[in-house]
């Protein structure tokens, strides 16, 4: 356990942070399934350019990696065209 004040403000801010990106991630996944699932091109392309600035939004602030950003963005954009 955390023995100075600074520790355990740190432990606090880091449960508070980890909560607040498990959400924008789950979101982003549900975003991206529903994407996946779509047949409509229409629907799809209009969908797309949302669900890849999620992505990017999560590449940024390090949630996920910017190489697994691109290949998201690169097989949806695939799927999308393909419909």
């Amino acid at each position: 356990m955390a023995n100075h004040k600074s520790a355990l403000k740190r432990i606090r801010q880091i449960r508070k942070k980890n909560l607040h990106n498990k959400y924008y991630a789950k979101t982003t996944r549900n975003a991206i399934a529903r994407l996946r699932e779509s047949e409509d091109k229409k629907e799809a392309q209009t969908s797309l350019p949302k669900v890849i600035s999620m992505i990017d939004r999560l590449a940024k602030r390090n949630i996920i990696h910017d190489n697994k950003a691109s290949n998201l963005k690169s097989k949806l954009t695939k799927k999308v065209n393909a419909l």
